[in-house]
C-alpha cells in the first residue's frame, strides 16, 4: 500500500525548490517565515554569512496577543520585524514564503510587514 508523503515532507521539497533561487545577501536579506500550528515566526538572514540579523514571533510578551496562531498575530509580527529591519537600515528584503502557499497567516505577515515599510 503507497501512502500519501506528509504535508511537512511536501512543504520542505518546495522549500528546498524555493531556496536553490533565493538567498539573502548583506544589503537585501531574506525574510524567512515558519509557521507552526501555535505561532509564527519571521527573520531576516544574510545567507552569505550565515547570521539571522532581526527576529520577531508570537512568542514575544511584549505583543501581548490574546491568541498566536491568527490573522491578527501575524500582521504584528510582520509590523513588528519591519520596525526592527528599518532600525538596523535593511529596507530592500528577498521574502521566502518557506514553501507555504501565500495565503492566510504567510500572506498576512508579508502585506504587514511591507505597509511597515520594507520592500519586495
Amino acid at each position: 500500500m503507497i501512502t500519501k508523503p506528509s504535508k511537512n515532507y511536501v512543504r520542505k521539497r518546495i522549500h528546498g525548490r524555493v531556496r536553490k533561487k533565493v538567498s539573502g545577501t548583506e544589503s537585501r536579506p531574506r525574510l524567512n517565515v515558519f509557521r507552526s500550528n501555535k505561532n509564527i515566526y519571521a527573520q531576516l538572514i544574510d545567507d552569505e554569512k550565515g547570521v539571522t540579523l532581526v527576529s520577531a514571533n508570537t512568542k514575544e510578551k511584549d505583543l501581548n496577543l490574546e491568541s498566536t496562531n491568527n490573522l491578527a498575530a501575524a500582521e504584528q509580527v510582520g509590523k513588528l520585524v519591519a520596525e526592527r529591519a528599518i532600525e538596523k537600515g535593511y529596507k530592500s528584503i528577498v521574502f521566502d514564503r518557506g514553501g507555504y502557499i501565500y495565503h492566510g497567516r504567510v500572506k498576512a505577515l508579508a502585506e504587514a510587514a511591507r505597509e511597515a515599510g520594507l520592500e519586495f
